[in-house]
């Protein structure tokens, strides 16, 4: 049998600072969540939702799960 797959998520360093994984992962979904949130305004998808805000919040943590789980493949 082989070795079991380990996720492994390491602190970096930013100017002497160590920062958790998920402040990565959560600045980059910022980009994909805007391109949907924008791409949710043009076709009008909005029109069916019934708290803004709320949803948005909703999205962020979906598509920052999505870069987390697309980052890190290594669980598959």
């Amino acid at each position: 049998m082989g070795q079991p797959n380990l996720t492994v998520f390491h602190t970096m360093e930013l100017l002497g600072f160590y920062l958790p994984p998920l402040a990565f992962w959560a600045t980059a979904a910022i980009v994909p969540f805007v391109i949907l949130r924008w791409a949710f305004g043009k076709i009008g998808f909005y029109r069916f939702v019934w708290h803004r805000p709320l949803f948005n919040i909703a999205l962020y943590v979906l598509v920052t799960g999505g870069v987390v789980g697309l980052g890190n493949l290594a669980w598959l």
